[in-house]
């Protein structure tokens, strides 16, 4: 099956970019996923083919228009992919998302532009995702595409060398990944951890585990609390420890 996306943008011309290179390059050539683009512009039905209108209430910049973005969007069938829009004012999408959008048919993404989107698009059409990348402001939804659209890419079967390539990698259990090294085995009087070139996996698979852990919580105290979180959270089922009062 083929992963197919759906940009619809401003700007098409930012598509592919970089995803047109490397391994998600090769994986489109190889059809393993295939891309099209939606101008927005073309269908705006004035004249002068507006596509955002000055803020309600007054302020600063332009909004897009719900209108017009409406009609793209319903151009565009979502055969059962997910509908993303990428916008600051979103939830910051996790690699648990990315994995589940990959395991599907593909996205449809709405690439935002100026001050953000009239809101009637989102109670009018719930099923859109509002999505972010992280607490930062781009200049646009299409830099935000290009990375969910490589996210996804990468774990589609047969585009990474080894299927289990990227199970270590960083959130995918909860916790930073470990630290790698690799040769020279000295470079500028800092050498690879001995435990690294002992040949004990069951040693080294503990102190990378230990590693994650403590880079973990130091770096991403938020991570590490959902992980001490998930890590107490009772097995599905079990039996309560505490009475239950007579009914």
């Amino acid at each position: 099956m083929t992963f197919a996306a759906t940009i619809l943008t401003l700007y098409p011309e930012m598509f592919p970019g970089p995803l047109g290179a490397s391994l998600a390059g090769r994986a489109m050539a190889e059809g393993k996923w295939a891309f099209e683009t939606v101008q927005i512009r073309d269908f705006a039905t004035d004249k002068h083919r507006n596509v955002d209108d000055t803020p309600a209430g007054g302020g600063a910049g332009m909004v897009l228009k719900c209108d017009v973005l409406a009609r793209a969007l319903d151009s565009a069938p979502a055969a059962g992919r997910p509908i993303l829009a990428m916008t600051p004012r979103g939830k910051p999408i996790t690699q648990a998302r990315i994995r589940e959008l990959a395991q599907g048919p593909g996205v449809i993404i709405l690439c935002g532009r100026f001050e953000g989107f009239d809101e009637r698009l989102f109670e009018a059409r719930p099923e859109i995702e509002q999505v972010s990348l992280a607490d930062i402001v781009l200049s646009g939804g299409e830099m935000a595409a290009l990375t969910v659209l490589d996210a996804c890419i990468r774990l589609l079967p047969g585009v990474m060398g080894a299927p289990s390539s990227g199970a270590e990698e960083s959130y995918e259990n909860g916790l930073l990944e470990y630290p790698h090294y690799t040769r020279p085995q000295e470079w500028e009087g800092r050498t690879i951890p001995e435990v690294l070139r002992s040949g004990d996996h069951a040693k080294i698979a503990g102190w990378r585990k230990l590693q994650s852990e403590n880079d973990t919580r130091s770096r991403r105290p938020d991570l590490w609390e959902r992980y001490e979180g998930a890590r107490v959270q009772p097995a599905s089922g079990a039996r309560r420890k505490t009475k239950e009062p007579d009914q």
